[in-house]
Formats: structure tokens, C-alpha cells, sequence
């Protein structure tokens, strides 16, 4: 999600997903010195401490080779000077667009002062790895049939974080195979890390208004990562904003959650309703929310950088379980030991099974009965659960009731 000068960013909502469908899904760790160190500390001594400045730039297109042969799409190099983005995270968190994202505000500057989270980092390498698969049904021919799910893009196949970390290490491993022990750790979505704004002044892509990393060659449909390092490695030219007058996203938001260029109020956003909160979804919003039961890509989807995107040849990235293009009815019916099971290695676990069963409620509530193949088949799987052990799932079915009951006898 972007930012202007004038304006107040919205900080990395997202973190290494790139959809406003996905918050900075961090774990609570304590970040420990690398172990791979071996001598206790990421300021300790290394053979890489001789390298001059010739052999540092030789180093660095190696790493981006090397990247390049590990399926990452990019890799830059970034110093670890984000003031600039510690003022707008503050601002946005003190107006409170963050919500329950306690998270968000815990960690201090640690989220946006790298040396503070590990000590003796001097630079930040980011990477990116698309994600954008062309065996997935087009989401765009999801909208109008209201009965079927719309999972954001970055969800359908097996879990990013996983698939990034491993090739991170792996690129970490090869680096010290060519220089000896250094002073590292890899990133992915697992700690306080500014992620687009690190990635930005890597020279990725820039921040645009809807606060997703974009790129001229690949649009944003890409997941990043990094390696915090106390190697001086030399920096790239970070990346500059080519979204000009362009408000499609955020004229496109369902719900308004852009208030203003590159400031997203999450609570609002889709993605946070049916990811992060854990609660009841808002009345008001939930008609909003369409078959929308897990994040959201619309202001992705209306970007004219997305024309650029590239379908990724990630075998992980690829649809599991139907996912792209299956009945909310069919969802609805999992057993929770079913949605475990299906979920197991996915994004969509973190929703939680009464989160799953709350979001598939609204979605159809949100059903046109008129379009509907079986209407019958829509409000008998709502009635299956209206005597469910929760309460929050027992109050989203019946919101859902009620509102097919409502637009039934409205003819709408």
C-alpha cells in the first residue's frame, strides 16, 4: 500500500503478501542473534570484513544471480535508514487505522529501525518472488456468480512463507559459502519488518495508492522477503512512483477502506474483516463484502500495472482444492477436522475454523437468489448452522437469513 509526500502512508499492512488482502502477518517472536554466526553476535568479525568495495559490488550481482537461479523474480539491496516511514507509521497508528492489529504498535521502532531488531544490521536484502498463477480461474468472472467463493489470489495455493524462507536460507547459505560465516537472518512475514518500504528503497518497485508494492514489469501480484545483514554490501536506487493521477483503486475498494492515496484505514478493508478481526464483522459492511470470504485483490485487479504481470511457474502457487472456483456451499458443509485438513500448509488457516464458517456466512447472505441455480440448496446450508456451538457463527447466520429472507420479498 503506496504513499506520497504530501500524504501519510499507510504502513505494511500486507507485509510479504501483495494484496490488500493481507496484513503483516507476524508471528511474536524474540529475534535471537543468527545462529549461523557461530561466534554469538551479528557484529562479530568475519572474512567478509576484508572485502573492499570492488569485491562488495562483485558480491552483490552475484547474490542477484544466485537469486535469480533460487525462482526469486528480483533482488535488491537496501540501507536501513526508513525514518520517513517510522513518522507515517506513527501517524497511523495514533489514528487508530490499524484496529485489533495490536501487533502493529508492540514492537516499537524496532519495525522500522532494522539495527534495533537485530543488532549490527547494515543492509537489507529484499526479494521477489511472483505469485500469480495461470491455472487459477479469473477472479474477474467470480463477481458476478454470487454463489461461488472469491479467495485472494495469494491464498490459493500452499503457504508463501514456507516457499520464500527456504529459498532465502538457501541463497544465505550460498553467500557464506562464497565468503565465509557472516551475520544474517531471514525475514519473511515473521517479525516487526517494514517490508514494502524496505523493498522500495531496494529498488523493487514503489509504494502505490493503495499501499501495495508495484513494479513496472510485474504489477504487484508478488510476495517479498529479505535477509538482514551486517554485510556492507553497496545499495540500489530505490524506486520511484509512476502511479501519477491514477485513482482506480481506490475508487474500485468495495468498502472505502483507501480514505485517501496511500492511507488505508484496515478496518474497513475486506482483508482485514475477514483475516485479521476475530470478532463480529460490522453490520454495515458485510453487504459489502459480496462472495468475498477470504482477503480481497479488487484495487489489485483495476491497476493498469497489473497488465504486466507475469504467471508464476511455482508449482506451490498453484490452486489447491478447487479453491479458484468452488461453491460457498460446498465450503460451508467442511467439518472443522475438513478444514484443517484442506488448510493444512495454506495462508487460509490463519482465519481459524469459526472464521471460515463466519466469513462463508456472509458471503451467503450476500447470494442472489434470483441468479441462484438453487436457492433451496443457499438457505438450507445457512439453516444446517443455525444452532451452532458459537455464538459467532450463530449471529452471521442469521444476519444471512434475515437478509435472503429480506431481498426475497423485495424481488431483489
Amino acid at each position: 500500500m503506496p504513499f506520497d509526500g504530501a500524504s501519510v502512508q499507510t504502513p505494511d499492512l500486507l507485509g510479504g503478501i501483495q494484496s490488500v488482502c493481507l496484513f503483516n502477518h507476524e508471528q511474536i517472536i524474540t529475534v535471537k542473534p543468527p545462529a549461523n554466526t557461530r561466534r554469538g553476535s551479528i557484529e562479530n568479525a568475519h572474512r567478509a570484513a576484508s572485502l573492499n568495495a570492488t569485491e562488495l559490488s562483485e558480491l552483490a550481482q552475484r547474490i542477484k544471480r544466485w537469486g535469480a537461479e533460487l525462482g526469486f523474480q528480483q533482488l535488491g539491496i537496501a540501507d536501513t535508514d526508513l525514518q520517513e516511514h517510522e513518522k507515517r507509521l506513527g501517524d497511523w497508528l495514533a489514528a487508530g487505522y490499524h484496529g485489533e492489529m495490536d501487533y502493529m504498535a508492540r514492537h516499537g521502532t524496532r519495525r522500522s529501525r532494522p539495527g534495533e531488531l537485530l543488532p549490527g544490521t547494515r543492509r537489507v536484502i529484499a526479494a521477489r518472488m511472483d505469485y500469480l498463477s495461470d491455472q487459477a480461474r479469473p477472479a474477474g468472472e467470480l463477481f458476478e456468480e454470487t454463489e461461488r467463493a472469491l479467495v485472494s489470489r495469494y491464498a490459493l495455493g500452499r503457504d508463501y512463507h514456507k516457499v520464500l524462507r527456504k529459498r532465502l536460507q538457501k541463497l544465505a547459505t550460498r553467500i557464506e559459502q562464497a565468503i565465509g560465516p557472516f551475520g544474517y537472518r531471514v525475514f519473511v512475514d515473521s517479525a516487526p519488518v517494514l517490508e514494502k518500504a524496505l523493498a522500495e528503497k531496494a529498488g523493487l518497485g514503489w509504494i502505490g495508492k493503495h499501499s501495495n508494492l508495484l513494479n513496472q514489469k510485474a504489477g504487484s501480484w508478488f510476495f517479498l522477503g529479505e535477509i538482514y545483514t551486517d554485510l556492507p554490501l553497496p545499495v540500489d536506487t530505490a524506486g520511484e512512483n509512476h502511479c501519477g493521477d491514477c485513482v482506480r483503486c481506490i475508487e474500485a475498494c468495495p468498502t472505502e477502506a483507501i480514505v485517501a492515496p496511500y492511507r488505508v484505514d484496515a478496518r474497513r478493508c475486506i482483508s482485514y474483516l475477514t483475516i485479521e478481526l476475530k470478532g463480529s464483522i460490522p453490520v454495515e459492511l458485510r453487504p459489502l463484502m459480496g462472495n468475498r470470504i477470504y482477503g480481497c485483490d479488487d484495487c489489485q485487479m483495476v491497476c493498469p500495472w497489473n497488465r504486466f504481470s507475469r504467471p508464476s511457474a511455482e508449482d506451490d502457487f498453484r490452486p489447491r482444492h478447487d479453491l479458484d472456483d468452488v461453491e460457498l456451499v460446498a465450503l460451508f458443509s467442511w467439518s472443522e477436522a475438513q478444514f484443517l485438513e484442506r488448510t493444512g500448509g495454506s495462508a487460509i488457516r490463519r482465519t481459524g475454523y469459526l472464521g471460515w464458517l463466519r466469513n462463508i456466512a456472509v458471503a451467503l447472505g450476500n447470494v442472489d437468489l434470483e441468479m441462484s441455480s438453487d436457492p433451496g440448496a443457499v438457505t438450507s446450508a445457512l439453516a444446517s448452522r443455525r444452532d451452532h456451538e458459537s455464538a459467532l457463527v450463530r449471529e452471521h447466520v442469521e444476519w444471512a437469513l434475515n437478509r435472503l429472507a429480506q431481498s426475497d420479498q423485495s424481488g431483489f
